[in-house]
């Protein structure tokens, strides 16, 4: 039936984009001349040439800052993102973009279609705006089920924007790993890296307009009237009313009171937020990879090599999918066979919400511990597993570790969306920055020293072979001979998935 139906559907294909409207970001010249430009050009010319980085750790803040830059706009919004939940803190931002709009301010909204599910009605309406357009990319053709797509266009379903940027008059830009959700916004404030972003003003923001600027203008891009059933007048009004509404439930004020309680506004706007100066290289994927088309010298892969070269003393990495591959470990192996120390974060089995993934990671524990890494796996971080279903079939779940970062030889950092998984190499278009910052990547290195053990379980390997688990709880330590927190059932299906040739999925 499923092969009857991707035949009946195989004429369904995405519309021609010509007429597509063009734009571009904010010059500079223009951006200056706003409330944001004139506060952070007195410190940006004090530091000509390098960014001024501001970390994003506690969620809430991290909602907060989205809201404060939205409001502190007075030319222009790009906001790109892989995933936006039509749930609290989903609905609270979406309604500031159009606060921000109605008060003149040009939105440009582009999200990835396979994180976008239940929000076509809201989604239409904005795009009504006479100051809004949002656009789709690599869209489903099918809205319900989107799974209909990975039968009739494998290809371009599979192939995701993984990007996450957040840039207000082209002066403010918030990139890192965060989605827009709940769980992004308001799980794991005890961890120091469930979810990591920064918020960076001065040279490299041009650079993340431009970026912008590509997968705007890219193929892969579709307004949604090219796609989404036409909104009709009373549709934008409702979109207002469903945001007042949310806005004064109970599970707003959290949310709410971070807003108004939050220096970033007032700081930012007065010049006195304390940066981080450093110098800040932008990477990025050719949007072109939306299609399978980019040429390898144009991935982030490849910027990635050439900005930090081989590690020659120590490399801390956090990624929340860990999927090394054979090649991966033979890399990792080489470098601590010449001395460099790795240590590697990643979720457990108990705490991912992708067991696929955890499999193409769990198979290469063995070789990379006999190589002498270092390994941690998260601990579960809240006892209600919950995953939000417009995630898609891809992960990114905040009830555990989401942080994409990774510390080198104590002198520069990477933060942005990039796992070091298949996925993130060869399918997803990925967006991070590389910062030159030995402080930060010295507190990296102190967090594995002294803190990684109280959230995660370190896994070693025993004289036999066999692997097994440390936790330190209350402070004892407590050994685990299998996976923690885990059933033979879920065990056994991790172990059937690290057989089936998948790896270049994950």
């Amino acid at each position: 039936m499923l092969c009857l139906l991707a035949l009946l559907l195989g004429g369904c294909s995405l519309p021609p984009l010509e007429g597509r409207s063009t734009s571009v970001a904010l010059n500079q010249i223009e951006a200056a001349d706003t409330a944001l430009g004139r506060a952070i050009a007195p410190q940006a010319q004090q530091h000509r040439g390098r960014s001024g980085i501001y970390w994003l750790i506690d969620p809430h803040e991290a909602f907060a800052a989205r809201a404060l830059l939205a409001r502190s706009a007075q030319k222009t919004l790009d906001v790109q993102y892989y995933i936006w939940h039509g749930d609290v803190t989903g609905t609270l931002l979406l309604d500031e973009l159009r606060a921000a709009a109605d008060r003149g301010v040009r939105l440009r909204l582009l999200l990835d279609d396979n994180g976008t599910t239940g929000l076509d009605k809201e989604l239409a309406a904005l795009h009504t705006h006479p100051n809004i357009e949002v656009r789709l990319f690599n869209p489903f053709v099918v809205r319900r089920p989107k799974a209909i797509g990975f039968l009739t266009n494998f290809t371009a379903a599979n192939r995701r924007m993984h990007n996450k940027s957040f840039t207000a008059d082209n002066q403010a830009t918030i990139i890192g790993g965060r989605n827009v959700g709940d769980e992004y916004f308001g799980v794991g404030e005890s961890f120091l890296f469930a979810d990591l972003d920064v918020m960076a003003v001065g040279s490299v923001v041009d650079d993340v307009s431009t970026d912008f600027d590509r997968y705007w203008s890219s193929d892969s891009s579709y307004p949604v009237d090219l796609i989404l059933p036409k909104a009709d007048a009373a549709a934008l009004q409702e979109v207002r009313a469903a945001a007042a509404q949310m806005a004064e439930s109970e599970a707003s004020a959290d949310y709410l009171r971070a807003i108004r309680d939050s220096p970033f506004a007032t700081g930012l706007l007065q010049g006195s937020l304390e940066f981080e100066w450093a110098d800040t290289t932008m990477v990025s994927d050719d949007p072109a990879k939306g299609l399978g088309l980019a040429d390898p010298d144009s991935l982030v892969t490849r910027q990635l090599s050439e900005l930090l070269g081989r590690p020659t003393e120590n490399l801390e990495l956090v990624s929340s999918y860990f999927v090394p591959t054979a090649a991966g470990v033979d890399v990792f192996t080489k470098m601590a066979e010449d001395g460099v120390k790795l240590r590697i974060l990643t979720n457990s089995l108990d705490a991912t919400d992708v067991a696929a993934v955890h499999a193409g990671y769990a198979k290469r524990r063995k070789d990379l511990l006999a190589a002498g890494i270092a390994l941690y796996e998260m601990r579960r971080m809240s006892t209600v597993s919950r995953r939000n279903a417009s995630a898609g079939p891809f992960g990114s779940s905040g009830s555990s570790l989401h942080a994409k970062t990774f510390a080198v030889d104590g002198k520069r950092v990477f933060v942005g969306s990039f796992n070091f998984d298949p996925r993130s190499v060869h399918l997803n278009t990925e967006l991070g920055f590389v910062i030159e910052s030995p402080t930060t990547a010295r507190q990296i290195e102190q967090f594995f020293d002294e803190r990684v053990s109280e959230s995660s379980y370190e896994v070693r390997l025993s004289e036999p072979g066999d692997l097994y688990w440390l936790e330190r709880r209350d402070g004892k330590e407590v050994r685990h001979d299998s996976e923690p927190e885990t059933g033979l059932f879920k065990r056994g299906y991790v172990l059937f998935l690290s057989i089936l040739p998948i790896e270049w999925l994950l």
